[in-house]
């Protein structure tokens, strides 16, 4: 019975140090994680091209607030050269980040609040562990839209998406 109980009571301390551990690890990933996206969002603040695409996995994907902003990290960095060369990107800063874990720790995803020029805006995506450093697989800029004036805001864009609703049917 004394032999039962000490190995029980060993399990539970292994068990319950695994656990802490295992948070502790995902907390210093989240510490990583927190300071590359500051970092992610500095660079394009101060039009630094190189440094903010080297925080992209080579196969990665932006989706901007346009409903026809969908490019590879090759596309995006084509389209967004010109911002960069003359000094005219966008500088945002987070308000309120979440992030999340896969149980392998291995991915990782968040969601936040920007504040940017657009006003508030919401940046999501999804990150991977790549050779000990976490990269961008996918990243989502969407403009949040308060509930008291989406109607107004829908009226605005009806004309605009109404066309392009009917572009993309044809093409499915």
């Amino acid at each position: 019975m004394k032999t039962t109980t000490i190995f029980f009571t060993f399990i539970l301390f292994v068990l319950s140090f695994t656990t802490v551990s295992g948070q502790a690890n995902f907390e210093k990933e989240k510490t990583a994680i927190n300071k590359m996206l500051d970092e992610f969002n500095v660079a394009a603040a101060k039009a630094d091209y190189k440094t903010y695409f080297d925080f992209f996995a080579d196969e990665s994907t932006f989706i901007g607030t346009d409903a026809t902003e969908v490019w590879n990290k090759k596309e995006f960095m084509i389209w967004a050269k010109p911002y960069f060369d003359k000094n005219k990107t966008w500088n945002f800063t987070s308000l309120k980040r979440n992030i999340y874990f896969s149980k392998d720790g291995k991915l990782a995803w968040f969601d936040e609040l920007l504040d940017t020029q657009m006003k508030i805006c919401r940046g999501s995506g999804v990150l991977e562990k790549i050779n000990g450093t976490w990269k961008v697989k996918q990243y989502v800029l969407s403009m949040t839209v308060p509930n008291d004036i989406v109607d107004k805001v829908v009226d605005e864009k009806t004309v605009i998406e109404d066309a392009l609703i009917e572009k993309l049917k044809i093409k499915k």
